[in-house]
């Protein structure tokens, strides 16, 4: 089973928010998941990450997407 964490979609139309969730890769983006670790706002651009669970789901095997990587990588913003 490959075990990858990605955003699933969520809000009302023309309106997202995304939550950040380990998954099985064969499941759909909106569809069911193991573990929700953050939220991501992009209105407001605010990203709020569980950064233990996350590291525990990476030292299991677990693979970001690219546009998690993206958001991780950002500067921290005060």
């Amino acid at each position: 089973m490959a075990v990858h964490i990605r955003l699933a979609r969520h809000g009302a139309k023309k309106t997202p928010f995304y939550r950040i969730v380990v998954t099985d890769q064969r499941n759909p983006r909106d569809g069911r998941f193991i573990e929700n670790l953050g939220t991501f706002n992009p209105d407001s651009d605010a990203l709020e990450v569980n950064r233990e669970r996350l590291e525990h789901w990476r030292s299991q095997g677990a693979k970001p997407s690219a546009t998690i990587e993206r958001l991780l990588k950002r500067p921290l913003q005060a």
